[in-house]
């Protein structure tokens, strides 16, 4: 695992987007034999390898140099405009979000409609992407109980990220509002998830 930073902000990433950048170039001139994929995340990368065709030791040091070399790279990815419904039946933490942080239910909805997320990572299930950018005013811990049956489609915040939840699942994040946008298309072989890193999403509210 290659480490950019330890915060969550748009220059690490980037420096993230580089350097996978550059491992996609050596594996397309063949360069990288014996290293099976790459996972970027918000600060770092993670390289997995096949151990009887590479030396981990030595792939580790040329990591390490490719890291110092492989600069910055701002992805142009799609803006998404997303409708999203937040009447109570579909966000039932975000009157409670609302009074411990002392707004309206409609500042709430204000903030979350004029914010642009920035997805920075896809994680934990296929397709949910993890977005920065909430604003500090919407912060909030995870529930201290998850949810055993999140519905597919939920709109989340904990601490300064935004997700939503492409399947339904277990969950422990605050539940704002829901999408019948389908975030995941697994017929959709180019592009199954919706969402991608580098991509922007700003949040329409409907009824």
């Amino acid at each position: 695992t290659v480490e950019f930073g330890s915060e969550i902000e748009p220059p690490v990433h980037a420096r993230v987007l580089g350097f996978a950048h550059a491992l996609e170039e050596l594996a397309a001139s063949g360069r990288i034999a014996g290293v099976v994929e790459w996972v970027p995340t918000f600060r770092s990368v993670t390289v997995y390898f096949e151990p009887d065709r590479i030396d981990g030791e030595a792939l580790g040091a040329n990591l390490r140099a490719l890291a110092c070399t492989s600069g910055s790279l701002a992805v142009a990815g799609v803006r998404w405009r997303i409708p999203v419904c937040f009447e109570p039946e579909f966000a039932p933490d975000l009157n409670e979000l609302a009074a411990v942080r002392a707004l309206s239910r409609e500042r709430v909805i204000e903030l979350m409609t004029q914010t642009v997320f920035h997805v920075y990572m896809l994680g934990f299930q296929p397709g949910f992407g993890f977005m920065g950018g909430l604003p500090e005013a919407l912060e909030m811990p995870r529930l201290a109980s998850p949810r055993k049956r999140v519905p597919a489609g939920s709109v989340a915040v904990a601490q300064r990220l935004c997700a939503a939840y492409p399947w339904e699942s277990p969950g422990g994040w605050r539940l704002l509002g829901r999408t019948p946008v389908p975030l995941f298309d697994a017929a959709d072989a180019k592009r199954p998830a919706l969402l991608a890193p580098g991509d922007q999403v700003l949040w329409q509210s409907i009824d």
